[in-house]
């Protein structure tokens, strides 16, 4: 994915050599970044500036915010490229009932609006999944997993059912994969603008804070142990091209046996460990916490639009077994 602020015009080189030119106001600089080439596109992104918050990591990745995009222009080239996504949500035990239903009816109202998407629900109980009316170019399939006694395990053990689903399935299918926590509603848009090579998301508890508030894992004996960090990840979102969040999974799931074998238990479980990967393996995007924000931490001036919301938490109810 290669990206930078460009003044007045945003163009596409599209390996069909045909050049898409779009006419823009003119922007600041925001930052850069050169890595590998996505499906041998060079992308130049231009961005309305937001200087009321950080819009770029150290290592000169954007953090999407409102206003610093043009949802169109996305939309556009993301179609041009032929962009999908893969939505991978697990609904297990009392989690199916309290959750599922206005998830998937919410995603489907402002998930990717305009790109093909194939939801991907993991459950114990395929035969109580929700039918939903879905949009053209829109699919669902049910994959039935254990349900674990603790929801620890649970939580942990869904990197490898995600890694397990690429493989299989989704790599022949879609270019992309977000994976979503299901106690949450879509409120807004969350489109084509958080698609990259690797995404994670900023904590909503977390990105305004000092590091030494960060929760990572402390315990050296565990292989999500951390001194520090660049930001504290959410592990209620997360995505990317199908090859890197297969790498993801992969990794962490590794790291969760090992853990295992050793007696040991991350602090936050997957999280530490996406923490962890994450650290080592930059993302190539990071999202605001518009894209999963708490509606009871109360009014921020920088969170101008919600597009993913948590639902009310009912864990006396739902994680006792």
């Amino acid at each position: 994915e290669t990206w930078w602020g460009v003044p007045g015009f945003l163009f596409f080189y599209i390996n069909d050599m045909h050049t898409f030119q779009f006419q823009l106001p003119t922007s600041h600089f925001l930052c850069s970044k050169t890595t590998a080439k996505f499906l041998e596109i060079i992308l130049f992104f231009c961005f309305r500036s937001r200087h009321d918050v950080q819009t770029c990591t150290s290592w000169k990745a954007p953090i999407m915010w409102e206003r610093m995009f043009d949802p169109d222009l996305y939309d556009q080239m993301h179609k041009k490229l032929g962009s999908s996504v893969a939505l991978t949500v697990f609904a297990v035990g009392r989690y199916l009932d309290a959750y599922l239903k206005t998830f998937l009816n919410s995603s489907e109202r402002h998930f990717m609006p305009g790109l093909p998407v194939t939801y991907y629900v993991f459950t114990d109980f395929p035969e109580k999944v929700p039918d939903i009316r879905l949009a053209p170019q829109r699919s669902l399939k049910v994959f039935k997993v254990e349900r674990y006694s603790r929801w620890q395990d649970i939580s942990m053990m869904r990197m490898k059912a995600i890694s397990d689903v690429i493989e299989s399935d989704i790599r022949h299918h879609r270019t992309h994969v977000f994976c979503f926590d299901v106690d949450q509603v879509f409120t807004g848009r969350f489109g084509s603008e958080a698609l990259g090579d690797s995404v994670a998301l900023l904590h909503a508890y977390y990105y305004h804070l000092p590091k030494t508030f960060y929760t990572y894992d402390s315990n050296p004996k565990s292989k999500a142990y951390m001194k520090t960090g660049d930001f504290y990840y959410h592990a209620a979102v997360f995505g990317g091209s199908w090859k890197s969040v297969q790498a993801l999974t992969d990794a962490c799931y590794q790291s969760i046996m090992e853990d295992k074998q050793n007696n040991v238990e991350a602090l936050w479980h997957d999280e530490s460990h996406l923490n962890k990967y994450l650290w080592l393996h930059k993302p190539s995007r990071v999202l605001s916490p518009e894209y999963c924000w708490d509606t009871s931490i109360g009014y921020r001036g920088d969170i101008r639009v919600t597009r993913l919301v948590w639902a009310p938490k009912h864990y006396d109810k739902l994680r006792t077994p």
